[in-house]
């Protein structure tokens, strides 16, 4: 007898399966730039308990302390919440920080595209 799985339910496998395959997604749109560099840096460091690697994943954590070192600055969602002076305040920052976590963490963000993208 086979068992019937209800739609809306996924397996701990499905799930890892599916967050990895959204690390993939991030990663590569930070590569080809259709993907803000420090948003997905940031989304990424939110996805490292989430894809079933060890705490410690070199990949991951890099971006765990790009995420660390930006969070002063209006980056995706709370970016609405800014005026238009303080955005235009820290572009200068953010314009280098993008620069330094693209130094920092291209290779990681090359090797999660090559690990996860099925």
């Amino acid at each position: 007898m086979q068992s019937v799985k209800h739609p809306m339910k996924m397996s701990h496998e499905e799930y890892i399966e599916k967050q990895r395959k959204r690390a993939a997604e991030i990663a590569s749109g930070m590569l080809n730039g259709s993907i803000h560099y420090l948003e997905g840096a940031i989304e990424l460091s939110a996805l490292r308990f989430e894809v079933g690697v060890p705490e410690d994943d070199k990949d991951f954590l890099v971006f765990s302390g790009i995420a660390s070192e930006i969070d002063h600055l209006p980056i995706g969602a709370p970016k609405q919440y800014w005026s238009q002076e303080a955005l235009n305040r820290h572009e200068p920052e953010i314009q280098e920080s993008i620069k330094w976590a693209k130094e920092f963490s291209l290779s990681e963000c090359k090797s999660i595209v090559a690990r996860f993208n099925a």
